[in-house]
């Protein structure tokens, strides 16, 4: 197994046909210590605390409700908040204005109570922004989170990229940022300090370049960091130890990870 260390700092092993556990043997022979395996609402919550109970040093998990479900806010907050309370974050929550399966309206009330929860626990917040940026960053910017506001799968260009940058907040690569046809990412990526960047997979989905057709999984989170490292001319290496120092500092690590 090889030494080099990085955590996946999103992904859905709760979503996938395949035990957790061949999954994570796969993911640990290229070098992943841990990943966050986050919930998408309470259902999807507990299921993640399962997998992290039943994976001992490799799992932390998140609790939260997703923005495409927001309208479900009402029924689900109390479980969500009881929940969030043992979880390492709150989250996946945020605003999605691209797909819009819920009503803007709603989405809102719902991730300003999921801010206003990670505040009052102390935890950091898994943030899901799609074609929301100015909505984002007003609930964001005076919650006082700092680098525990955490940007899941960070599609911003270089005036968001700065704008967040100045709140002090996590920025988390996917997958797309080795899509050739995502060039306003790729350009933003010079505007993070490699240091407050961390790493995911968004597993099952955006699988990297070049096997986006497939599902994706924790493994390939290493494709990821070696797409940021070229593009801030630094060593894999030094993207892995700086990434996952970011998410140790964040998310804390899972015992024994």
């Amino acid at each position: 197994m090889t030494a080099v260390r990085w955590v996946d700092t999103h992904c859905h092993l709760t979503m996938l046909d395949e035990p957790a556990g061949r999954v994570l043997d796969r993911a640990a022979t290229v070098g992943v210590g841990w990943v966050m395996c986050p919930g998408i609402d309470a259902d999807s919550s507990n299921a993640a605390r399962a997998v992290a109970g039943a994976e001992p040093g490799r799992v932390l998990w998140s609790a939260g409700l997703h923005p495409h479900d927001a309208d479900r806010w009402p029924a689900e907050a109390d479980r969500i908040v009881a929940l969030a309370a043992d979880a390492a974050a709150v989250g996946e929550c945020g605003l999605d204005h691209y797909r819009e399966l819920s009503p803007r309206d709603v989405q809102r009330v719902a991730f300003e109570a999921q801010v206003g929860l990670a505040v009052e626990l102390d935890k950091p917040v898994i943030v899901h922004c799609r074609d929301a940026f100015a909505a984002v960053f007003e609930v964001l910017e005076g919650a006082g989170l700092g680098s525990r506001a955490v940007l899941h799968s960070w599609t911003g260009g270089r005036r968001w990229t700065k704008r967040f940058r100045e709140l002090g907040a996590t920025f988390s690569f996917s997958g797309i940022v080795t899509y050739p046809t995502a060039h306003t990412l790729r350009e933003a990526v010079s505007e993070v300090d490699p240091a407050t960047a961390m790493v995911e997979t968004d597993t099952p989905y955006l699988t990297p370049e070049p096997n986006r057709t497939d599902r994706n999984e924790p493994a390939n989170v290493v494709a990821v960091g070696t797409e940021l490292a070229a593009l801030w001319g630094i060593d894999v290496g030094e993207v892995a130890r700086l990434t996952t120092a970011r998410a140790v500092s964040v998310f804390g690590a899972p015992d024994g990870g």
